[in-house]
């Protein structure tokens, strides 16, 4: 493994959740495997006072809380504590940001970091322009002593037009290559797996495109609501939550071109050329393309569940949707008319993300009546969680008399390898980051062509009042009319479990 240079991580926004349960937690699992840099520092910053004490306090509750390496050595965490620090400090008030300037001198030359920093935004998104420029004019972007990167969280925009907007006001002030736009869904084992699948088995890639494929199905569900967040909800939805960016990526890696290399340019040049690819959904088609819905009240388990409605922060009228689907089509030479279907929600009957892979059925059908054709299509499903892993369901015959057929399962779980240590997200792109490896980062004009995929959808649902908002009661798979979207006889959404192998139409929660 290759270590990364001495630096000095600097956490804008130190004292809120992000940094307490994801940030620190992970960067103490790479210190506990040995790889940090051997002079590293952690520079926390917040509008709350605190002292080092204080701060180092606070993050040791949460590493014990939520670190994969559960630390069992007092002296080794005392050790990692020891390289936190903590600054008191408004993002708002330029005038700190030179006391910001020679806080990290002294810290550098204490250290020995040799004068590479990563920024990292863990702030509310309308601090994206505030910080980088106050960085820049302090000479903070420089690198010709030494590197400056800088890691922006999730939403990247709000629109197209704002999402441009940010990218442009980065631009001025860090270079592309210096920006890292995280999105923790891919520092997932199982989404990096889809490269590993599809590269470098010869068995799949050869079958990957519109001869034999039949269509690809991407699911993204969560069993809980949206609880105290209400208020943020109704400013986003499922698609803006999950659709442009996450799921998108998702399509991304499933359709893209191999790449000439393993490396960050041409896997992201490859990623890109799918968002560019996208066939456009006009306004005026959006209720042909795209389905949205909304939970209602219903008991689940004996327990009454609340609707959208009824959470707390949420308009009476509100028309944010809670579930959203999407037909889509990549017009180029692999995927020619291949549909591509996408959903999320939230209160569905079990929290899961996987791609299924529908290959086109047998064209001649010697073991199946009419009726059980779409049932004995082979699937690949590649389940990014829970039960992280790969299974492959093909037709077998059922003993006794005849040839009656039946999809039978051949799966593999991550969870089998008890003798390999899976990262967590966020301990994986820290990693890259401080190695200089943005492979698994958005960069700017890929975000900008989801956003030019999905605007028309949004435009039309905020702008179209006879588009409906579909109810669906809580704990169900959202509204029935999103099996409207797949025009195939007998051919439905896949009904996932908990558990991967588990098939079925119903899932408990």
């Amino acid at each position: 493994m290759i270590q990364p240079k001495n630096h000095i991580l600097v956490i804008f926004g130190a004292s809120g959740d992000l940094t307490y349960r994801k940030l620190v937690p992970a960067v103490f699992d790479l210190f506990e495997q040995g790889l940090l840099p051997e002079k590293f520092a952690i520079l926390g910053l917040g509008r709350t006072d605190l002292s080092n004490t204080d701060f180092r306090q606070k993050m040791k509750d949460g590493i014990k809380q939520f670190s994969l390496n559960k630390p069992d050595d007092e002296a080794k965490l005392n050790s990692y504590l020891e390289k936190l620090h903590y600054f008191s400090f408004d993002t708002k008030e330029p005038d700190e940001y030179c006391l910001l300037k020679g806080k990290l001198r002294e810290l550098d030359e204490e250290c020995g970091t040799e004068n590479n920093f990563i920024y990292y935004l863990a702030t509310p998104p309308s601090m994206y322009k505030i910080i980088p420029e106050q960085l820049s004019l302090q000479g903070l972007s420089d690198e010709s002593t030494g590197f400056k990167r800088l890691i922006v969280e999730k939403p990247f925009g709000y629109d197209l037009a704002t999402a441009q907007k940010l990218n442009n006001q980065l631009l001025k002030y860090f270079n592309e290559e210096q920006i890292y736009r995280i999105d923790h869904y891919l520092g997932k084992e199982t989404v990096q797996n889809l490269l590993v699948t599809r590269f470098s088995n010869g068995i799949f890639e050869p079958l990957w495109n519109r001869n034999y494929i039949h269509h690809v199905e991407i699911t993204g569900a969560e069993n809980i609501g949206v609880g105290n967040r209400g208020g943020y909800y109704e400013g986003s939805g499922a698609m803006r939550d999950m659709i442009q960016n996450h799921l998108l990526l998702l399509v991304g890696l499933v359709a893209m071109e191999p790449p000439a290399l393993i490396d960050s340019n041409n896997i992201r040049n490859e990623i890109a050329k799918v968002f560019h690819s996208l066939r456009p959904i006009k306004e005026k088609e959006v209720a042909q393309y795209a389905i949205r819905g909304q939970y209602i009240a219903s008991t689940i388990k004996g327990q009454k569940v609340n609707g959208y409605r009824d959470e707390e922060g949420v308009a009476p009228d509100s028309r944010t949707e809670t579930f959203a689907a999407i037909k889509l089509f990549i017009d180029n030479w692999r995927w020619a008319d291949v549909p591509f279907y996408i959903r999320s929600g939230k209160m569905m009957p079990t929290r899961v993300t996987e791609i299924v892979i529908h290959f086109k059925a047998t064209p001649h059908h010697l073991f199946a009546d009419d009726e059980s054709i779409a049932k004995n299509h082979n699937q690949l499903v590649i389940r990014i969680q829970p039960d992280e892993g790969v299974l492959m369901k093909f037709g077998m015959k059922v003993p006794g008399a005849g040839f009656k057929v039946q999809n039978v399962n051949m799966d593999f779980h991550y969870s089998d390898l008890s003798d390999t240590y899976l990262p967590s997200a966020y301990e994986r792109l820290l990693l890259d980051c401080m190695l200089g490896d943005s492979t698994l980062y958005h960069r700017g004009d890929a975000v900008e062509a989801a956003w030019k995929f999905v605007d028309p959808i949004l435009n039309a649902w905020k702008s179209d009042s006879s588009i409906p908002v579909h109810g669906y009661p809580a704990g169900t798979w959202g509204p029935d009319v999103s099996d409207e979207l797949i025009e195939e006889k007998n051919i439905t959404w896949r009904y996932p479990c908990k558990n991967l192998a588990n098939d079925g139409n119903y899932c408990e929660l």
